[in-house]
């Protein structure tokens, strides 16, 4: 899967062999919004376009159009793993929470 972006949003790009077409959608956002087109010029400027309208709807609805993002999320891994992650945050006394916060900030560097 490829993205594409515009005004600080997120489209997924995906092909669709048997309709021989280019199709997407918005990402992180409160609504569904896709996108098709069969180059990828005319995607990338479909893709503008939903944007933009995006944005106009929900100015006019007087709504937010991004989504939020709250900051909890559930992680499901090996209990194996769970139980090493455990280990490891007692011993720095700190929770687990913590502990996941700190490996994502590490892996996320940019």
């Amino acid at each position: 899967m490829n993205i594409i972006k515009y005004k600080g949003y997120i489209g997924t790009v995906e092909y669709s062999p048997d309709d021989k077409v280019l199709y997407g959608k918005i990402e992180h956002i409160n609504d569904l919004v896709t996108f098709e087109a069969k180059t990828a010029n005319d995607l990338e400027k479909n893709f503008r376009a939903a944007v933009d309208d995006y944005i106009e709807t929900c100015r006019q609805l007087g709504k937010e159009p991004q989504k939020t993002f709250k900051g909890t999320f559930n992680v499901r891994i090996k209990p194996k793993l769970h139980r090493k992650a455990s280990m490891v945050s007692l011993q720095r006394n700190i929770s687990l929470n913590k502990l996941v916060e700190q490996a994502l900030e590490h892996e996320l560097k940019s």
